[in-house]
């Protein structure tokens, strides 16, 4: 109530709260759950996000503190978030994090904020801001540019995990270099329980544009994931996992690329799925893979090979 962020309500609607610890050191987070109209505003796609620091060799990236609770509620519209607590009723004064709009009406503002610089020499994901640069010239200008206006928009960073100024960056889990890029460092262990499996094959997923083939190493692990499967961890399943696990650690460096020059594209029929590798100048700038349902795996090869170009083509 200090921070001015909640405050005592006398609203004539409220909904219990689950209280948990913070990750800082400092203070409580409350979760709520608000029944609201969904807002529709997209999300970027990661994929073009990347693609967006193609040339870029200086690297800033700026973390928004506590970046819902910049966002003040409307004048009036407070009483609608309100929540119970043991002894009192209180209401939000800011934008909670999962309120239902939350998500969607920060990217909007960023977006509106940031609209000047945004395909330029910044990308925005919620409360993470990347300005990218070919020189240290450039790079101080777009930096100060991006600098200047969240000052004015009174948007506050976290600077203890802002970095300024480098040729290396991890953003959204994926290493930004000069040269290119990798997945962030993994720290991945072995368990053979259905559900840690289940999120090691999500990690993996994620990660997929790094792994040749992913949709064959992975078969044996997603086999044994689908709803209603037996659950059953054989040799199979353990190799599968130890393939995947090396890819990941070790995989390789991805282009980024140049819309100057020509790209390459090479495809495949897999045995349960189709796949294809985006090149240019002999260097991976991307991989695809997808399972096919097993009608069109009874196609002739070059018909398989026709869909993984077409929908190479439609990812990237």
């Amino acid at each position: 109530m200090g921070k001015r962020i909640i405050h005592k309500s006398l609203s004539p609607c409220a909904v219990p709260v689950l209280l948990v610890p913070k990750r800082m050191a400092h203070g409580e987070c409350v979760w709520i759950v608000v029944p609201l109209i969904r807002s529709r505003h997209p999300i970027p796609r990661l994929d073009d996000m990347l693609d967006e620091l193609s040339g870029a060799k200086l690297f800033s990236k700026i973390d928004l503190k506590s970046e819902y609770h910049q966002i003040r509620m409307q004048e009036g519209d407070e009483w609608k978030t309100a929540f119970k607590m043991k002894h009192d009723l209180y209401k939000w004064l800011v934008m909670p994090f999962n309120l239902t709009n939350a998500p969607s009406r920060f990217m909007h503002l960023m977006n509106h904020v940031l609209r000047a610089f945004i395909s330029r020499f910044c990308v925005v994901y919620f409360d993470d801001i990347l300005i990218y640069s070919k020189s240290l010239t450039d790079h101080i200008e777009h930096l100060r540019a991006v600098l200047e206006v969240l000052r004015k928009e009174v948007l506050y960073p976290n600077l203890k995990k802002c970095s300024f100024c480098t040729n290396k960056v991890v953003f959204l889990g994926f290493v930004r270099s000069g040269p290119g890029e990798n997945q962030g460092d993994l720290r991945l262990v072995a368990s053979y329980k259905h559900q840690l499996v289940r999120s090691f094959h999500g990690l993996a997923s994620f990660y997929r544009r790094f792994v040749p083939n992913f949709i064959t190493l992975a078969a044996p692990l997603t086999g044994i994931i689908k709803k209603n499967s037996h659950f059953l961890w054989t040799n199979e399943q353990e190799t599968s996992f130890n393939k995947i696990k090396e890819c990941l650690t070790n995989a390789p460096l991805l282009c980024l690329p140049d819309f100057n020059k020509i790209f390459e594209v090479e495809c495949d029929a897999l045995r349960i799925g189709i796949g294809a590798v985006l090149t240019q100048d002999v260097c991976p700038v991307a991989y695809f893979n997808e399972k096919r349902n097993e009608a069109t795996l009874n196609h002739p090869t070059y018909d398989k090979e026709m869909y993984a170009l077409i929908h190479a083509l439609e990812t990237w």
